[in-house]
């Protein structure tokens, strides 16, 4: 029980809000919901726990897909938005905003090379669609390349950059000058660059796209190629960003620094919503005639950059960069036992940090996987372009013993998996 809530109150709850979601909001999501084991409505939520109105306990390795690396409710980023609450919850607009420049000068602190100057927006998709208008602006060119199976949102010129056409068909026709080559492949961007190419835009990780860890040297030799033919680089950092892969941003990893970079999800610190895209004073001086040329009504509101200052300084105070490094190595060796174990069901277990994908040998089995792992008390996600992987981006605050749950769960999900599967197909693994 919760909050007060007895058991059939909570019943109520669950009935009448499932009911108000078939018949007001999304019938088909209200379906789907109830049969992955997630029909329960969630009530609260504190670190690394969410508890649904019945009172049941869940490990949140969904992680609002990277919104809740400081974990649910983290006290000092609630109450930084609290102090702003009771001064100024959103801006006149016509004044300087003291919490957004302050978060503006704490990004260009951190941000690699020589990124600098930010501009606040609600969300990734709209970071995305800004740093298009920039390189565009920047570089008086239209031409954007991107990657298939990746993932930049899904507004009009964030699905245009998206890779997978199952997002992208039903809209078309999307904004022009789009060109998409294989992720990994930096020939591939090297053949398609022309007189007309503005940028390319690329994820430090295809999170989406089931969780794809480039080799070594393609972001750099990206870098250098953007450099030669003086196309700008965007960094799309808004799933791996602010401590999740064991660095500040995922492009440490690979020692480059983007003409742009775009950021959302973890900056508002599990609390609030807020995105932005950065660059540095070269690109940025294209704003300079016209400074107006992009606003944001509610983008920089106080409440949404004291979150984000508040969780900045959090993520460096409880050094969770590093604690994503370490917990996230005993997350993915448990992971990766499992899979030793259940070589029928799981194919591989990568990622960096506590960004990581366990993808199952067919689609389908996540259908058995997920729910079962929903019942025991595990919230786990499939990645949108590729359905074969669950992701476990879980807060960067979860401890060692919530990780042994996780595994416990995991594992006997697994086990369940396999025994339906092998009743089915036996045990060759040609038949997957």
């Amino acid at each position: 029980m919760v909050s007060g809530i007895d058991p059939e109150q909570a019943r109520k709850i669950n009935e009448e809000s499932l009911e108000k979601m078939r018949e007001y909001h999304n019938p088909s999501l209200a379906r789907l919901l109830k049969i992955t084991g997630y029909g329960a409505v969630e009530w609260e939520a504190e670190g690394a726990i969410v508890r649904d109105v019945a009172g049941k306990e869940y490990i949140d390795c969904a992680g609002g897909y990277g919104v809740f690396s400081l974990g649910h409710r983290h006290p000092k980023v609630i109450a930084a938005v609290k102090e702003q609450l009771d001064l100024m919850p959103l801006s006149a607009k016509v004044f300087i905003n003291k919490p957004m420049v302050d978060l503006a000068e704490k990004l260009a602190r951190i941000a690699p090379g020589d990124l600098r100057f930010s501009f606040f927006c609600n969300s990734g998709a709209e970071a995305v669609e800004g740093a298009i208008k920039l390189a565009r602006l920047a570089t008086k060119k239209t031409g954007i390349i991107s990657t298939i199976n990746s993932f930049h949102g899904k507004t009009f010129g964030a699905l245009s950059a998206t890779g997978r056409d199952i997002y992208k068909a039903p809209f078309e026709p999307l904004v022009g000058g789009f060109v998409h080559v294989p992720y990994g492949d930096a020939g591939a961007i090297e053949e398609v660059i022309d007189g007309d190419t503005a940028a390319v835009i690329l994820e430090p990780i295809q999170g989406e796209g089931g969780i794809v860890i480039p080799e070594p040297g393609y972001l750099s030799e990206v870098r250098r190629i953007c450099t030669d033919k003086d196309v700008l680089l965007i960094i799309d950092e808004i799933q791996t960003g602010f401590g999740r892969t064991g660095k500040m941003f995922a492009v440490e990893h690979y020692g480059v620094e983007p003409d742009i970079m775009t950021v959302a999800k973890a900056l508002g610190g599990g609390v609030m919503p807020i995105g932005a895209f950065i660059g540095t004073p070269q690109v940025w001086s294209a704003f300079a005639p016209n400074p107006l040329i992009i606003t944001s009504t509610f983008g920089g509101n106080p409440l949404a950059c004291a979150a984000a200052g508040a969780a900045i300084d959090v993520i460096f105070e409880e050094n969770l960069c590093e604690k994503a490094s370490e917990i996230g190595r005993y997350l993915f060796e448990g992971l990766d036992a499992i899979r030793k174990k259940y070589p029928l069901i799981i194919s591989e277990v990568r990622g960096k940090g506590l960004m990581i994908g366990l993808e199952l040998t067919k689609e389908g089995l996540g259908g058995l996987v997920m729910p079962e792992m929903a019942k025991n008390g595990i919230t786990a996600v499939y990645t949108l372009n590729n359905p074969k992987v669950i992701r476990f981006e879980p807060p960067l605050v979860i401890t060692g013993t919530q990780i042994d749950r996780v595994l416990e769960i995991v594992e006997a999900a697994i086990e369940m998996a396999e025994s339906k599967y092998s009743s089915l197909f036996g045990k060759d693994k040609s038949m997957v």
